[in-house]
């Protein structure tokens, strides 16, 4: 698909209910939620929150080598500094960034795992497409 302006969110979710009508009358009935994935992939995105993000975003956030960092990673604040940045499609980049101070990405009282680097994908809003078994982002970034 050449056109890169995604249209508005509601135009979206107008084409999803389009696709189910057209469908159910077919007789295949399926769900919004899948509907809605349907039109991600058409778009060329992974899933329906992922294009949901980019929609609503469109703020372009640029990254440099050596840009002062902070945010949080898997719930501990950190700072640090970019050291790699490579765009990954229109609306998100590959950050590398090292840690001030290393970050314990272990919850257990019985040890630790120190990190002091990550790679990590993240859209405009500054989260990480990537997602822990509870729903929340990797990393956030503070956009401030």
């Amino acid at each position: 698909m050449t056109q890169t302006t995604l249209p508005p969110r509601d135009v979206l979710k107008g084409h999803a209910r389009t696709l189910r009508q057209t469908l159910g009358r077919a007789g295949t009935a399926i769900s919004h939620s899948t509907a809605l994935e349907h039109v991600a992939h058409q778009w060329g995105y992974r899933d329906w929150n992922t294009l949901s993000d980019a929609v609503s975003t469109p703020a372009h956030q640029t990254w440099t080598l050596g840009q002062r960092v902070s945010g949080r990673y898997l719930g501990h604040a950190f700072t640090g500094t970019i050291r790699a940045a490579r765009r990954r499609g229109p609306n998100h980049v590959e950050l590398g960034i090292d840690f001030d101070s290393p970050v314990d990405v272990v919850t257990s009282p019985r040890f630790s795992a120190l990190r002091r680097r990550v790679t990590c994908t993240i859209g405009a809003s500054g989260r990480t497409v990537e997602k822990t078994s509870d729903g929340q982002p990797h990393l956030v970034l503070d956009l401030t």
